[in-house]
């Protein structure tokens, strides 16, 4: 009998790890160098990144008996940031590529001189038994073989790369960043990498770093391979209200049907928190508050392993809602006596961007706001709202955004404004009491949308329902929220725009 029970027990527990996994991002509060700008030898480079691998093999050890299988640290948590070209040199080690080479530093530390970090790195995966990915500068030697013509001034290559190792250590993947965010230390690749690595216990990995989550390539190029699982250190500096680190990537979870492992950094004087273990049906997060104590924080969480999908399975990836709406293009709305054509629109900047507004002041409406043919609507009904306290927009843009990146956009977003004048409507608020339930849709000259609901003290809603529908109709239904509503955000992308 008790041989039968710790069979079917075994069995169980077999079951459940083939359906799932355990993963752990780190927040890390990086220890910077205080005068980055200056070269500093190999020697005090190593003594200041020891402090943080100090730290990161502390978090390695305490995520392994939550019984993490994989860990992700951040962008730019090892060296920290804000380098010249010349002053990162002595961060600088060679990584090898595994797609040529196989190679596990803990073991073999003697192939390859000044790869300290690699080495710290390898073994760490090795002693906790996890896989882990971290973020760390790579010095290439010019002309690589894949690009020989394209060297730069100074003869040599310098990345801001991912590296992953298996549990055993063996370095399993080297990843470039391909978009670069004012990196002036770092070189763009000069081919275009889609890097993925295979684990035994959730199958693929792509990986990413930070701006790349804003573009086509290699984020969408990933997930079209069929890649349902991204690993992304980032160093976000956050950007209300559409673009919060926890906002967006969750978002980009829930749109693109994947996971997203997020390990951002944590700076305050840069506005850098926020990390998150997203699903498409869950998500465990932290974001820091204002006067919260400037710290790391580790999470982890059980997490389903996604099935790999065709590159046809993206566009319909969302659960449904009821097609039934109040929905009108510009044209329908325009030729109707609804009130939802009567309320006056204004212009006000959301994110840099020239939105058109419309004021939520009524108890209950459908309302509607066009920027040029693109159209958003709103059927709404207030649950708590003070309107001497606290004033509402929905906001339309379809146009290319130019401020700190060139990025082709469709957004439809209902927003809290910072004030009660209209003027205020698009900046920057955290918190907020209102409460409303909402049905949100637009129609979308994209595939790739990604929704978001943010309440009050930086929380995110699962949206109750979603919907993809054909002809590029998109619908967000939610109600009962925990919180004041801060955002709540269909994000277009227009990737096929972005160099026109």
């Amino acid at each position: 009998m008790l041989a039968l029970v710790l069979l079917v027990f075994c069995l169980v527990e077999t079951d459940s790890a083939v359906d799932s996994y355990v993963a752990a991002v780190y927040e890390h509060r990086v220890i910077l160098n205080p005068d980055p700008r200056v070269p500093v030898s190999r020697r005090d480079a190593l003594i200041h990144m020891q402090k943080n691998l100090d730290i990161y093999e502390e978090q390695a050890a305490r995520a392994a008996l939550q019984g993490a299988q994989i860990l992700v640290f951040p962008e730019d948590g090892i060296h920290g940031f804000n380098f010249t070209r010349s002053s990162i040199s002595g961060y600088l080690e060679t990584i090898p590529d595994p797609e040529q080479e196989s190679w596990n530093p803990c073991a073999e530390p003697g192939r390859y001189n000044n790869t300290e970090v690699l080495q710290r790195l390898s073994c760490m995966a090795r002693r906790h038994n996890l896989y882990l990915v971290a973020n760390m500068p790579d010095l290439q030697p010019c002309p690589m073989k894949t690009a020989p013509s394209s060297c730069p001034p100074d003869g040599r290559w310098q990345f801001n790369t991912n590296v992953a190792f298996s549990s055993d250590g063996l370095l399993v993947a080297r990843y470039h960043k391909q978009n670069l965010y004012f990196e002036e230390s770092f070189d763009t690749p000069p081919k275009l990498e889609v890097i993925t690595f295979d684990t035994p216990f959730a199958g693929t990995f792509g990986l990413i770093i930070c701006f790349d989550i804003l573009f086509h390539d290699p984020t969408v190029a990933l997930v079209k391979m069929g890649v349902r699982q991204l690993i992304f250190p980032t160093a976000w500096m956050n950007a209300l209200p559409l673009l919060d680190s926890i906002q967006f990537h969750r978002a980009f979870s829930l749109g693109a049907n994947v996971t997203v492992l997020s390990a951002n950094t944590r700076n305050d004087q840069l506005i850098m928190t926020g990390s998150g273990i997203f699903t498409p049906f869950s998500a465990t997060f932290h974001h820091a508050l204002k006067d919260d104590p400037e710290e790391g924080r580790l999470l982890v969480a059980r997490v389903p392993v996604l099935d790999p999908m065709g590159v046809d399975d993206v566009a319909e990836s969302t659960s449904s809602v009821p097609t039934e709406s109040a929905y009108c293009d510009k044209e329908s709305c325009a030729a109707s006596s609804s009130p939802q054509s009567s309320y006056p629109t204004f212009t006000a900047f959301m994110m840099h961007d020239p939105f058109k507004f419309v004021l939520i002041n009524e108890t209950e409406s459908n309302l509607t706001v066009c920027d040029g043919t693109f159209c958003c609507h709103l059927q709404y009904k207030w649950i708590a709202h003070d309107e001497r306290k606290e004033l509402y927009a929905l906001g339309a843009f379809a146009g290319l955004h130019t401020v700190n990146g060139r990025y082709a956009l469709q957004v439809c977003a209902a927003v809290r404004c910072a004030g009660l004048e209209t003027s205020s409507c698009g900046q920057e608020v955290e918190e907020a009491e209102s409460k409303m339930d909402f049905l949100l849709e637009a129609t979308f000259q994209t595939e790739y949308v990604y929704p978001s609901v943010l309440v009050n003290r930086m929380v995110l809603e699962q949206p109750e329902k979603l919907e993809k529908a054909a002809g590029g109709r998109v619908a967000m239904k939610h109600s009962k929220l925990s919180g004041g509503l801060i955002t709540a955000c269909l994000y277009g992308r227009m990737y096929h725009l972005d160099n026109e």
